[in-house]
């Protein structure tokens, strides 16, 4: 079986932090592409975990995924977007 998910990158100090969505899983790494690989073992494992508790279809349900023909479909995402908002402290 195979599940697709989206991945977001970002810097938080010296780490890259990856992060899985909608499974919301997250890793990091030194670099971009060593949090990417990082993340994939994770996303691995997190799968594997809820497949042996037998949890995997309500994980995927939570996420948002859909089962069609015998494949868990990820949700579609419409859009990414970077906002702002003043904080008044």
């Amino acid at each position: 079986m195979e599940i697709d998910y989206t991945v977001q990158i970002w810097r938080e100090g010296g780490q890259f932090i990856a992060h899985a969505m909608p499974l919301d899983v997250a890793s990091s790494g030194g670099t971009p592409a060593a949090a990417r690989s990082a993340l994939e073992e994770a996303v691995k494992l997190f799968l594997e975990t809820a497949g042996h508790h037998g949890t995997l279809r309500e994980v995927l349900e939570d996420a948002g995924y859909q089962e069609e023909g015998g494949r868990w479909q990820s949700p579609d995402w419409v859009c990414f977007e970077r906002h702002s908002t003043p904080v008044v402290a």
